[in-house]
């Protein structure tokens, strides 16, 4: 024991450094001294990233400003950059109406173009119409979009253009396509009061722009594609990822318009570009396994001359061509189809009843007027015998109705904001210059709201605006733009009205709309189309006993 209490007690040798000891021993002044180390070292990294994203965004605003004739009255005025954009994305169109009424022409200023907006009529007339050939939807927008639309007709120029647009044309001609889209029309509309017989239930309201989106989305599947998903009713669990992954790449691709970055992270397959390229996966899938559903269908039928829907005549035309019309291309013409039939009425009728919510006289003036076309026709307690008696002479005579879904596609139209590039340096009929490859856009949202476009009352709900002696009236197309206009105006503009008249007679001879909460803000998503964001709840009471 004595040896034992020797050795520890012995003194340290001589030379003895605390060093020289394992780190675990080392005191703790030495453990301070190393967490210093570490934090410098950890600030000096952290000033270094913050300097070199300090040089990137300067090296940024300097492309962004150099050489853009900042102060010439030749140019219209700058009112800010893509980056004012990105920090007021979520009102982004409500900021643009906002510069439009300080000037009807303006700049805003990105690093790899000027881009012009407008709401001027005249210009708008000039870039749709009457200079058509000199703009063009430009490299910018297509490198933005075609991962979603590819080469559909949205998207594309020149010869593809030329021909989706001959083949659809033809088709949109056709008594065959009219007849059956009425009839898939009113099917679904029957659906749909059916449907809503059962959400009306629900004492916290139900989301109405989920059903509408349902709904549509059979509608355009039917009557383009040939092929019932009912997801309406709810038995098609794949339609409704693929509704849901399509809103979201949606939105996400037209993020890409604000995000200076979206290509890095598309490369890196991260963020917002990682989510996308998911939902795309799940997009494409969904639409192969349609084409060759629908190639199988129609290697059966090849004894009928008449094809009902949009795509088999598609897809007669790519057995000609089969080199150029592949199923990628027939799949970006579906997508393409697809947000025309689907995302634009949808969003229009789910506008036209929040509005309807807002202004009880409109929807009750809507309800005498169907009363008094319709007649003896309007005390039938079924659905399905009830839409039946919603003829084309019907719908016809339905002018205050078709001016009140006009009156709100002018306030919440479809395609908020479109626009087109310069092939070549131009002067827009206000005076301002263009310069090749400049963007020009107009926003059909904003002109919707401009005094000198449409009076003092421009702001306000007036479905009367349309009417003279009861009568619809139309206005310049450059003017309501919420359909194109010029050689690229709408194909299915007639189509849409048909389809929404009959849904909108359907709900509103067998319900009553209401808001599930007054106190619960309305306002839109910014993506392509015009979506009210997270969703429109109502409730409906229902007018009629089955």
């Amino acid at each position: 024991m004595g040896k034992v209490k020797s050795v520890l007690r012995h003194e340290p040798r001589q030379g003895y450094h605390p060093l020289d000891l394992p780190p675990r021993y080392l005191p703790s002044s030495s453990h301070a001294e190393m967490d210093m180390d570490i934090v410098s070292a950890m600030l000096y990294y952290m000033a270094l990233v913050a300097v070199a994203l300090s040089i990137a965004f300067g090296l940024l605003l300097l492309k962004t400003f150099t050489g853009e004739s900042l102060w010439s009255s030749k140019y219209p005025p700058v009112r800010g950059t893509v980056i004012d954009q990105l920090v007021r994305f979520n009102r982004l169109h409500d900021y643009m109406t906002g510069l439009t009424r300080r000037s009807m022409t303006f700049r805003l200023l990105a690093p790899d173009q000027s881009d012009i907006y407008t709401a001027d009529p005249s210009n708008v007339e000039h870039i749709l119409k009457t200079d058509f050939d000199k703009y063009t939807k430009g490299k910018y927008n297509m490198d933005v979009m075609k991962d979603l639309f590819g080469e559909g007709i949205f998207v594309v120029d020149g010869e593809k253009w030329k021909k989706q647009r001959k083949v659809a044309s033809f088709e949109f001609a056709t008594r065959v396509l009219r007849d059956f889209s009425c009839c898939v029309f009113r099917k679904n509309a029957a659906k749909l009061v059916k449907v809503l017989e059962e959400s009306s239930a629900a004492s916290e309201g139900f989301d109405m722009q989920d059903i509408l989106m349902r709904c549509t989305l059979d509608s355009i599947f039917k009557v383009g594609f040939g092929v019932e998903l009912n997801c309406l009713e709810g038995s098609s669990k794949e339609g409704r990822a693929f509704m849901k992954a399509f809103d979201e790449a949606n939105a996400l691709i037209y993020w890409r318009f604000v995000d200076p970055f979206w290509k890095l992270k598309r490369l890196l397959k991260i963020s917002s570009e990682a989510r996308l390229r998911n939902n795309i996966t799940l997009i494409d899938n969904f639409v192969h396994r349609l084409l060759r559903t629908k190639r199988n269908q129609l290697s059966g039928l090849r004894e009928h001359n008449d094809k009902e829907d949009i795509l088999s005549r598609f897809l007669l035309e790519s057995e000609k061509d089969p080199q150029n019309m592949h199923d990628k291309y027939l799949k970006d013409i579906i997508l393409n189809f697809m947000t025309a039939g689907k995302d634009t009425t949808a969003n229009t009728l789910s506008w036209f009843l929040y509005i309807l919510c807002k202004h009880p006289l409109v929807q009750q003036n809507i309800v005498e007027e169907i009363k008094e076309v319709m007649g003896d026709q309007a005390t039938e307690a079924n659905p399905d015998c009830f839409v039946e008696s919603i003829t084309d002479p019907v719908l016809d005579r339905m002018h205050y109705l078709h001016a009140t879904l006009t009156e709100t596609l002018r306030l919440y139209p479809a395609v908020p904001a479109d626009g087109r590039c310069a092939e070549t340096d131009d002067v827009l009929p206000d005076g301002f210059h263009v310069k090749k490859g400049t963007g020009l856009y107009y926003s059909a949202y904003s002109m919707g709201r401009m005094h000198n476009i449409w009076g003092e009352d421009a702001e306000d709900f007036k479905p009367e605006r349309w009417l003279k002696d009861g009568i619809f009236q139309n206005d310049s197309p450059f003017k309501f733009v919420a359909f194109n206009a010029g050689p690229r105006i709408c194909l299915g503009k007639d189509f849409a009205y048909r389809q929404m008249k009959i849904v909108s007679i359907a709900l509103l001879y067998f319900f009553h709309f209401k808001l599930a909460n007054e106190a619960r803000p309305v306002t839109y998503k910014v993506m392509f189309t015009l979506h009210i964001d997270n969703g429109l709840y109502l409730r409906a009471v229902r007018k009629l006993a089955t």
